[in-house]
C-alpha cells in the first residue's frame, strides 16, 4: 500500500511538471483543456474522482515523506475540496472553469507555468 501511494505521488508530480510544460509551450491548448473542466457530468465526476487518488496517497504516505505535515495537510486539502466539488452542480463547476480560462490568457499561463513545474518537482522530492 505504501509503495503504491509513493508511486501515485511521483506520477502526480510528473503530471504537474507536464502541465507546467503544456502551459509554457502550448498555452492555448492548456486553456482549451481548462474550458472543458466540468463540462459534462462524466468529465466532472471523472476529474474529481481522479483528484482523490493522489489526495489519498498523500495522506497514506505522509508519515514516510520528507515533510509529513505538509504532505498530510496537502492531501487532506485535496481530499476535502474534492468532496465539496462532488456537491457543486456540474454547471456551476463548468462556469467557474470558463471564467478562469477567460482570466488566464495564454501569456499568463506561460508566466505561471514555472510554478506548476516547481511544485511538481517538490511533490516528487517530498517522497523520494
Amino acid at each position: 500500500m505504501i509503495i503504491v501511494a509513493k508511486w501515485v505521488i511521483i506520477l502526480f508530480g510528473i503530471f504537474l511538471v507536464g502541465v507546467g510544460f503544456l502551459m509554457l509551450l502550448a498555452p492555448k491548448k492548456a486553456r482549451a483543456i481548462l474550458r472543458k473542466a466540468g463540462s459534462t457530468p462524466f468529465i466532472n465526476y471523472a476529474e474529481i474522482t481522479l483528484r482523490l487518488i493522489p489526495a489519498i496517497s498523500l495522506i497514506v504516505y505522509a508519515d514516510y515523506s520528507k515533510f509529513p505535515l505538509h504532505c498530510f495537510y496537502f492531501g487532506s486539502f485535496m481530499l476535502l475540496t474534492s468532496i465539496v466539488l462532488y456537491f457543486i452542480p456540474v454547471a456551476k463547476h463548468h462556469g467557474f472553469s470558463l471564467r478562469a480560462a477567460d482570466i488566464l490568457k495564454p501569456l499568463y499561463l506561460q508566466l505561471i507555468s514555472p510554478f506548476s513545474m516547481l511544485f511538481g518537482w517538490l511533490v516528487i522530492y517530498m517522497v523520494i
